[in-house]
């Protein structure tokens, strides 16, 4: 039986794993998870599946934790950890040989990277691990002998599309975008767009930071860095193109003008499931994709106009260094500010444009150059925003 490890494993990711691996109950067990406060959700799933370690956000959120779970008289109690140090004991957590890669946002960093350095097979849903550290992740996983895998379901696609193919038949890679629900919308309108808003997709069901990301398109933009880093794929190599149904989850291209896509229902779980058994294959419990139900199957180009955080993103895979961790911590802190009603929705490319423009660009050699990269971009950010805040507070 593999043992699993799970970093976020009270988000949507999360969850969609534990009910993979209870389908697979024979194959799979539960070593170790990592959440953050979701404490009375994380009890039942330590109540189920019986982890050795865990993991949470604080102090707090633990004893809070021992409490659930001695009220539902689980008596092996698993080892409490605490914050980042707390997600890297869950990645580390000795037996795991796969580890599930979905906390939000640069969180995952450091513990995805303690999980290559030990050689484990890493199914990563945490986009931008590979965006802040792509060159750091893929070196250390070539020294050790790790495997990455995505899970993101685009990435996941094109894993699908490449198998059989080799390097020098491929021309190009195509993400698909559901096109996020201000598609048909203005750039006026966008702009002006309030969190309920952008918060309903019309596709996926997603936490509020991603959904936020697919809303301004930055999400696909960071899924052309890392996709670049998975693929070893350059800039000019990687497209993307709106696809409202979002049933073809991506494409590549290769060099004689055939173009392969991989179809699917829109079910995290079936990545997941790919990710935790390959390279086999295993029958899924989702229902099939009834081709003949489908109307349509459309395919628009972006608009980088409308959505300036495509441009953004480009720009800073091409840049390299440490251009793709200013732009998502940049983009980490406008996000949380939009959600909390601080900053306009138009402000979030402004913010990151910004950040962007001044930051002074370095290699991204080592983990301390990268982490200071991003707390640079955050401070930038944050200032930004509270400088704005207090002129709009005193009517300068």
């Amino acid at each position: 039986m593999k043992q699993v490890a799970i970093l976020g494993s009270t988000g949507s990711i999360g969850c969609n794993t534990l009910r993979v691996i209870e389908a697979f109950k024979t194959e799979f067990g539960v070593a170790a998870l990592g959440a953050g406060s979701q404490v009375e959700l994380l009890a039942e799933q330590v109540e189920q599946f019986r982890p050795r370690v865990v993991s949470v956000s604080d102090d707090a959120s633990a004893d809070k934790l021992r409490y659930e779970l001695k009220a539902r008289n689980v008596v092996a109690l698993p080892e409490i950890f605490t914050g980042i140090e707390g997600l890297s004991e869950v990645a580390t957590v000795e037996g795991a040989e796969i580890v599930i890669g979905a906390v939000v946002g640069a969180l995952g960093l450091v513990p995805t990277y303690r999980a290559l350095e030990l050689g484990r097979r890493v199914a990563l849903a945490n986009k931008e691990t590979l965006v802040v550290a792509g060159e750091l992740m893929t070196k250390t996983a070539e020294r050790s002998g790790a495997e990455l895998l995505p899970v993101d379901s685009e990435h996941n696609a094109l894993h699908q599309c490449l198998r059989g193919e080799t390097r020098h038949e491929l021309k190009r890679l195509i993400l698909t975008a559901s096109g996020g629900p201000f598609r048909n919308a203005s750039k006026q309108e966008i702009e002006q767009a309030t969190p309920a808003q952008a918060l309903n997709h019309p596709t996926w069901r997603m936490g509020a930071k991603i959904t936020i990301d697919s809303a301004t398109l930055m999400n696909k933009g960071l899924e052309v860095i890392e996709a670049h880093w998975l693929f070893q794929c350059s800039a000019d190599e990687i497209d993307i193109i709106v696809h409202p149904q979002s049933v073809v989850h991506s494409m590549i291209e290769l060099i004689d003008g055939s173009i392969i896509a991989q179809l699917g229902v829109t079910d995290m779980r079936h990545a997941i499931q790919y990710a935790l058994t390959y390279p086999e294959r295993r029958n899924s419990l989702l229902p099939q994709l009834d081709l003949a139900s489908l109307s349509k199957l459309e395919f628009f180009p972006p608009d980088p106009e409308k959505f300036p955080c495509l441009k953004l993103a480009y720009r800073a895979l091409r840049a390299g260094g440490t251009m793709p961790a200013v732009l998502n911590a940049a983009n980490e802190v406008a996000v949380a500010a939009f959600l909390n009603e601080k900053i306009k929705f138009g402000d979030i490319p402004r913010l990151i444009q910004s950040a962007c423009d001044a930051h002074e660009l370095r290699p991204a050699a080592d983990l301390e150059t990268v982490l200071n990269a991003d707390q640079w971009a955050r401070n930038w950010v944050g200032h930004l925003i509270n400088d704005a805040g207090q002129a709009v507070a005193t009517g300068s």
